[in-house]
Formats: structure tokens, sequence, C-alpha cells
């Protein structure tokens, strides 16, 4: 085997615990604080034309007040799938219609719905950590097969505790995130 078969490809580890970090951004984006965002609607598919769409493809998605998120819906024959899509996506928003334009008032969130979506929060992040836990386990597998293959005891773990620098670094992230979201969530 040659030397470069036995090189860790930390960027593309580094690549797959960002990329977990991504997801973990996208969850809370859709977590809302009391506050109108266009973000809050991207997980929401609907079903249009044949296949599962995003609201932003359907039709015009606003925030003309910091309490209000407005959709333009471009085709008439999509309100009420739209309005679906809303009612059944757990946001807690009773959609209003008027002619193709959706009105969501978002409500004043109390402390018992604050604090369930700081536990909602801390589900996402746990999830997003055993994320890049896999990514490190799959880091050290690879450390197993270049050990296997010859690579020196003292090359592993020079490969070995950059892998956990990586971790620990994408794991401190995922923490502060939390922290942020969390904090953002009980600001009244």
């Amino acid at each position: 085997m040659s030397e470069d078969d036995l090189d860790i490809d930390l960027d593309d580890l580094q690549r797959r615990m960002d990329g977990a970090m991504g997801a973990l951004r996208t969850e809370f984006a859709s977590l809302r604080t009391g506050r109108a965002s266009a973000s809050m609607l991207e997980p929401v598919m609907v079903e249009a034309y044949g296949q599962r769409t995003p609201i932003n493809q359907v039709g015009t998605v606003n925030v003309p007040e910091p309490r209000m998120v407005t959709i333009n819906v471009w085709d008439k024959s999509m309100v009420g799938k739209v309005e679906k899509a809303i009612r059944e996506s757990g946001l807690g928003i009773n959609p209003q219609l008027n002619g193709t334009i959706i009105m969501l008032p978002i409500p004043e969130l109390n402390e018992e719905r604050r604090r369930e979506l700081t536990r909602v929060a801390a589900q996402y992040a746990e999830s997003a950590r055993v994320a890049v836990r896999n990514v490190r386990r799959d880091g050290m597998d690879q450390l197993k097969k270049a050990k296997a293959a010859g690579m020196s005891e003292d090359e592993q773990k020079i490969w070995s505790d950059e892998i956990q620098e990586l971790t620990d670094k994408s794991i401190a992230a995922v923490d502060k995130a939390l922290e942020t979201k969390q904090e953002e969530i009980m600001q009244v």
C-alpha cells in the first residue's frame, strides 16, 4: 500500500460534520419564536402537481409586519392545498384566507409553549450531536482499516487526535447554536 492509501480524509469528515450543523440550523429556523419569519415555512411541503413542493415554489412568502406572514399563492387551485399543508404542519398557526392570499397571524407564545419549544430545540441539537458522533465513528473506522494496512501507532494517534478535535469543535458549535436558540425562544 502506498502512503496515500493510509491518509484519512479529514476534509470529508469536516464537510459531513458541517452538514449536520447546516441541518440543525434549518431545523432551528423552522421553530417559531413568536416573531414572524419566512423561514418558518421552509419545512412545510405542499402536494402540488403530483409531487411534494416547498411553499415558496407555489407562492410568494412575505413578512409585512412582525406578527404576520402572508403567502400570495400563484395558482388559485392551490390555495386549499397550501392552507391544508400549513394546518397539518404542526406549526400551530391557523391560516386565514383572503382570495389567493393566505395570512398567518403569529400568536404570542405563552410560557408553557416556550418551554416546549426549548425542549424541541434540545432534541434537534441532540440529533445533530449524534450525526457528528456518527461521522467521528466513520473516521475511527477508517483509522482501524489504515492500521490494519500498516499505519504506525504514532500516526494513528495523530489522526485520532485530529478527528477528536474536529468532533469537539462541531459539538461545541451545536451547543452554542442551541444556547442561542433557547435564549431567543425564551425572550419575551
